[in-house]
C-alpha cells in the first residue's frame, strides 16, 4: 500500500474541467474546479468525474506492453462479465454466499490434486489476495510449528528462516514483521538462486523452515527443490533436525505441472509442507488472488485457524485480511473449468515458445548475453555483451519505453551487484507477433545506442524498473 505524501509543493493544484465534460450548460460545473488532495466541497456529475479520472489514467503505461509484471493483463470477456457480477460479494461472508465459498473449496481441491497431495481430500488450503499474503500465512505456520516444538526455549531464542537472496520481497517483510532472522544464501558466479548444500549449512535447531522458489523473479529459473529436500534429509540423518520446506511457487507452480511433469518439486516430496501460488500470475486471473496449501491438517496448526460466528454461520478463516470481493476466486474457478489440464498446457507452452524464440532472436543480435532462455518460467534475462561499452541495459530500457515497451532493467543483489540485466516476462496475451515487434524495435534502436560515447545512466538505483 503506498504511503501518501500529500501535495509535493505548497499551494493546492486543481483539476481543470473541459466545458464539454459538463451538462448542457457547462458553466455551472466549471465554477469550482475540484481539488486534488482534499474532498471537493460540492458533488460533480458522474460523467465529469469519470472523464477526469480517465484522462489522468491515460498517462499510465499500457498493461499489455508491460513486460516487467508477472500479473495477468488479459482475460476472456466472459471472465470479465463474471467478475463484474461478483464484485459486490464479500468473500468472507461464507454463510451469505455459500456457492462462492464452494467454488473456493473446489479450487483448493483442484490444486491439491495438481500438486500431488498424498490425500487431496485431506489437504488444507485457502485463497488469498495474492502470493505475498500466501507466503505470510505459510511462514506463520512454519513459525508456529517450530514454536510448539521449542516451547521450552521460545521466546528467549530467536527463530530463523533460510532462503536464497533472490526471494521476493514479501519474505523479507515476513521476517521483519514476525521477528524471524532471515538467513540468505548468496548468489555466486553464474548461480543466481539458492544452492541446496549452502542452504543446509545455514540450518540449525532454530530454523523454522527453508524456502525454495519455483521460478525466481530475477531470471525465471527454477530452484532445485528435490535437491534441497535431499540436503535436508542428510541434515536430519546427521543431527535429527526435521526441517520443513515451503515452495514459493508464485509463478512456477502453475507452469511446471503442465510443462515439466517429470520435475519433482511438490507434495511428492515428503519434506514439502506447504506451497503457494498466484492465481493472478500464471494462474491466468486478473489481480488479486493467490492460494496457499498445506499437505495435511498437521502442517497447519489448528490454533492459527479462527472460527467465527459471522452472519449466522460457523466460518473457519486463515487470512491477514477480512473483507474482499469474491470476483477473483470465481474467475479462478472459471479459468480452471474453461481450460482444464490440456488448455493450461497449451497456454503455458505458447508462452514458453514465445520466450525461448524471442531470447534466441535477441542473442542473435550480437550485442547481448543471455542469462536464461525462458525454458523454465516463460521469462528470460539478458545483459549487454562484454565488448559493449557505449550503452548499458538502463539505456536500452529507457529507449524501449519511448515506443511503449516496459522492460525493466535492474541490478542483481549482494555478491552480484556488478551484474545489471534486462528481464522479459512472457504472459498469456503477449503473442509471437508482439514479441516480433519488440525485437524489431530493439534492433532499430541499436545503431543509435552504439553511437553513444558512454552509457547515459548516472544513478542506477533510480534507473531500475524492477520491483519484483
Amino acid at each position: 500500500m503506498p504511503l501518501n505524501e500529500g501535495p509535493r509543493q505548497p499551494g493546492e493544484r486543481r483539476l481543470s474541467v473541459n466545458p464539454f465534460y459538463g451538462p448542457a450548460n457547462p458553466v455551472g460545473d466549471m465554477a469550482e474546479a475540484p481539488p486534488t488532495h482534499r474532498l471537493p466541497d460540492q458533488p460533480i456529475a458522474p460523467a465529469t468525474a469519470h472523464q477526469l479520472v480517465r484522462d489522468e489514467l491515460m498517462l499510465d503505461g499500457n498493461a499489455r506492453l508491460n513486460l516487467a509484471t508477472f500479473v495477468t493483463t488479459w482475460m476472456e470477456p466472459e471472465a470479465g462479465v463474471l467478475m463484474a457480477e461478483c464484485r459486490d460479494k464479500n468473500m468472507i461472508d461464507k454463510d451469505e454466499y455459500p456457492r462462492t465459498a464452494e467454488l473456493e473449496r473446489r479450487c483448493v481441491a483442484m490444486l491439491a490434486d495438481l500438486w500431488h497431495a498424498p490425500d487431496p481430500a485431506a489437504a488444507v488450503g485457502c485463497s488469498t489476495t495474492g502470493s505475498s499474503e500466501a507466503c505470510m500465512l505459510a511462514g506463520m505456520a512454519l513459525k508456529r510449528r517450530w514454536t510448539r516444538r521449542n516451547a521450552d526455549r521460545y521466546p528467549g531464542t530467536r527463530p530463523n528462516l533460510v532462503m536464497g537472496v533472490n526471494v521476493q520481497v514479501c519474505w523479507e517483510k515476513f521476517c521483519n514483521f514476525w521477528e524471524v532472522e532471515a538467513r540468505l544464501v548468496p548468489m555466486e558466479g553464474e548461480r543466481f538462486h539458492l544452492d541446496p548444500q549452502a542452504a543446509a549449512e545455514l540450518c540449525d535447531e532454530n530454523t523454522i523452515g527453508v524456502v525454495g522458489i519455483l521460478g525466481s523473479t530475477f531470471d525465471g529459473s527454477y530452484e532445485p527443490v528435490a535437491e534441497l529436500c535431499a540436503a535436508l534429509d542428510a541434515v536430519q540423518e546427521q543431527t535429527g533436525l526435521d526441517i520443513p520446506v515451503h515452495v514459493d511457487g508464485a509463478s512456477g507452480a502453475m507452469v511446471a505441472p503442465f510443462l515439466d511433469e517429470d520435475l519433482v518439486w511438490d507434495f511428492r516430496l515428503p519434506r514439502v509442507a506447504s506451497i503457494n501460488t498466484s492465481g493472478h500470475k500464471y494462474g491466468l486471473v486478473y489481480p488479486g488472488v493467490g492460494w496457499a496449501l498445506w499437505r495435511d491438517a498437521e502442517a497447519l496448526p489448528e490454533e492459527l485457524v479462527f472460527r467465527v460466528n459471522y452472519l449466522g454461520g460457523d466460518m473457519p478463516t486463515f487470512a491477514l485480511n477480512f473483507s474482499r470481493p469474491g470476483a477473483q476466486v470465481v474467475a479462478q474457478y472459471y479459468t480452471f473449468l474453461r481450460l482444464g489440464r490440456d488448455g493450461y498446457r497449451a497456454v503455458q507452452q505458447a508462452a514458453r515458445d514465445v520466450a525461448t524464440g524471442m531470447a534466441g532472436r535477441i542473442e542473435a543480435l550480437g550485442d547481448f548475453r543471455l542469462l536464461t532462455r525462458g525454458d523454465e518460467l516463460p521469462v528470460f534475462a539478458f545483459t549487454t555483451a562484454p565488448d559493449v561499452t557505449a550503452y548499458d541495459v538502463f539505456d536500452v530500457s529507457r529507449r524501449l519505453r519511448e515506443s511503449g515497451w516496459l522492460v525493466p532493467a535492474y541490478t542483481f543483489p549482494a555478491n552480484r551487484e556488478d551484474l545489471s540485466v534486462l528481464r522479459v516476462v512472457c504472459r498469456n496475451g503477449f503473442s509471437a507477433d508482439l514479441a516480433e515487434l519488440l525485437t524489431q524495435d530493439l534492433e532499430r534502436l541499436l545503431p543509435e545506442l552504439r553511437r553513444q560515447q558512454r552509457p547515459l545512466t548516472r544513478d542506477k538505483g533510480v534507473a531500475t524498473g524492477f520491483h519484483h
